[in-house]
């Protein structure tokens, strides 16, 4: 299966993404913040990183941008996952490099396709 890292402020939705993802077989890695899951992408080399938009410190934008132009990171595909649901703000998150959109609350079965859409590009 996948190694997963989730990156959310919020330790509710960590706890529910660890759940969903570990119950299929996935390896689940999480940060609570965008500097931190920059840091984990690089040194885990993660399959696909879930992320979240409002987070202190770094934003899901700004972690995101610097994955998706990361030397070492620009090959793991970002699927952000916010409750943010303004078109302006998924249109951002793709200029960024994030190759999915979902908005909470989350769908499960939404979530495991398009994780299984991005890995296998």
């Amino acid at each position: 299966m996948a190694k997963v890292l989730v990156v959310d402020d919020s330790p509710t939705e960590i706890f529910q993404f660890k759940d969903m993802l570990e119950g299929i077989g996935h390896i689940v890695l999480t940060a609570e913040n965008g500097r931190d899951g920059v840091a984990l992408a690089n040194t885990e080399q993660p399959d696909v990183v879930l992320m979240d938009i409002v987070m202190p410190d770094m934003n899901g934008f700004q972690a995101t941008r610097q994955i998706c132009r990361g030397e070492n990171t620009k090959h793991i595909p970002v699927i952000i996952v916010s409750s943010k649901d303004q078109e302006t703000d998924k249109v951002w998150g793709e200029r960024q490099g994030a190759r999915g959109y979902i908005t909470k609350p989350v769908d499960g079965e939404e979530l495991l396709s398009v994780i299984a859409s991005v890995i296998k590009k």
